[in-house]
């Protein structure tokens, strides 16, 4: 790090583990130049809600110690202030940096700063202990403490921290790579360097990588769109060198949700067909279930392993996919017996002979090709929409948005996704599908899109808002 570097030493106390659902209690930040303190501050803060006894009892700090505390609000321009400039420090730094980037995103304000980890930091320098935890890192150099689980002593005492890892000869080589995600500048394409790419937002969207001549070769999506980038360019598998040769600039959009960046990151991927992701693309899905057309004419289905090249290769069409092989061939053996399917043609069977359900007469013969085709492949038709869709029906997926005062609205109808927009918070999601339709932006249907939704879905039953017609 240059000599005039500046570190924001930051510890919070909270109501709780989560940034989600927690608050924020007191704040200490220390400001350091890599000799000596040359600033600090702490407040409590007044959480707007009741602090666990269980909490009390570990910090000290009572409801009635921060009921006349100030708001978050009223310190936030404090903590900018100190922390412009400066690398963000913490003990553990994605508690503190994930409780701040909350508690300033509900005021409207995007926080971001480069961070450093000292937990992660010490185990590079001082390699070999059996705790990193701050208390016994505290214990074994002898740093005096006051109020242990108090805002302001324990960034304090990370402060000591910090100076012994500089002190240490490879203290400051560790630190630098630890900032900038494993990145040396040395290594990095002429056309980008780390200053730029600690300019870009740790935000949940899409990321455009592209070449000298502007055309887009690569497009990705995460969850937080600057590490993401910065982990492609610490890389050093085939993937990380072919970025790092053709990449020249960077640009991103910001999507708010997960749902909203994987299914832009899918449709752009099919609109632009950036050259690396054809290169790269080239994985093992989970467990799918894909149909075909034998010899004979019929539809059929089968489960397994399948690369989205080889499928297309092929010309197989995917319909679903699953954690476990189990996963999939019970989801087979559902739509078998609801639309009345011959097992063998299903995949479920692999006997080259008349299947189970064609000798107790619910097969009507099709593996021995004495059904009509065109009657059974009806019935595999709606199997195969069956299997493909996360449901008939017509609903909405309800996310956050871009910002605190938006949500994401995304629009399957009738089964088939038809886009996803922006909302204000505050609108509320009524029968009206005329009106739901004006709210999403147009996209043509995809079958990797419900898969997606079938997947992001799981376990999240409250998202989904039924549209009743």
């Amino acid at each position: 790090m240059p000599e005039n570097t500046l570190y924001a030493i930051v510890d919070l106390e909270t109501t709780g583990t989560s940034a989600r659902n927690g608050r924020i209690t007191e704040v200490g930040v220390v400001l350091f130049d890599g000799e000596k303190i040359i600033d600090q501050f702490s407040s409590l803060i007044n959480p707007e809600r009741s602090i666990p006894w269980e909490i009390t009892r570990i910090t000290g700090i009572s409801n009635e110690m921060v009921q006349s505390a100030p708001k978050f609000y009223e310190v936030a321009k404090k903590i900018v202030e100190l922390t412009q400039g400066a690398i963000f420090v913490a003990h553990n730094v994605g508690f503190d940096y994930g409780f701040l980037r909350k508690e300033f995103g509900a005021l409207g304000f995007t926080f971001s700063r480069k961070q450093l980890c000292t937990v992660r930091l010490m185990r590079k320098v001082f390699p070999g202990f059996r705790s990193y935890s701050l208390g016994n890192l505290i214990k074994r150099f002898g740093i005096e403490v006051e109020n242990r689980h108090r805002a302001l002593d324990d960034a304090l005492a990370t402060t000591e921290l910090l100076k012994r890892a500089l002190r240490k000869n490879e203290g400051e080589e560790e630190l630098n790579l630890l900032v900038n995600e494993g990145i040396r500048s040395s290594n990095l394409p002429k056309q980008i360097d780390l200053e730029f790419l600690h300019s870009i937002p740790d935000e949940t969207g899409v990321y455009y990588m592209h070449d000298m001549e502007g055309d887009v070769i690569y497009v990705g999506k995460a969850l937080n769109i600057r590490k993401r980038i910065m982990q492609h360019f610490a890389d050093k598998t085939t993937k990380g060198n072919l970025i790092h040769e053709y990449v020249a600039d960077i640009t991103w959009e910001i999507m708010g949700s997960e749902l909203a960046a994987l299914l832009h990151e899918s449709a752009e991927i099919k609109r632009i067909q950036p050259k690396l992701n054809r290169a790269l693309r080239r994985r093992l899905l989970p467990f799918v279930i894909w149909s075909y057309v034998d010899e004979h004419g019929y539809i059929c289905f089968e489960s397994g392993k399948m690369t989205r090249t080889e499928a297309k290769k092929k010309k197989y069409k995917l319909l679903a996919d699953f954690p476990k092989k189990a996963n999939a061939r019970n989801r087979m053996r559902q739509a078998a017996t609801e639309f009345n399917l011959c097992l063998r043609l299903s995949g479920i069977e692999k006997v080259q002979k008349p299947c189970f359900n064609f000798h107790i007469k619910t097969c009507h013969g099709a593996c021995i090709q004495k059904e009509d085709t065109e009657k059974y492949n009806d019935r595999a038709e709606d199997a195969m929409a069956y299997l493909s869709r996360i449901s008939t029906e017509t609903f909405v997926v309800i996310d956050k948005g871009r910002t605190p005062d938006e949500k994401l609205v995304v629009l399957v109808e009738d089964g088939d996704y038809q886009g996803f927009g922006y909302v204000s918070e505050d609108e509320n999601m009524n029968n009206d599908l005329d009106s739901i339709r004006d709210i999403i932006t147009p996209s043509y249907h995809h079958q990797d899109s419900i898969l997606i939704i079938r997947r992001w879905l799981k376990g999240r039953e409250g998202k989904v808002h039924k549209i009743t017609q």
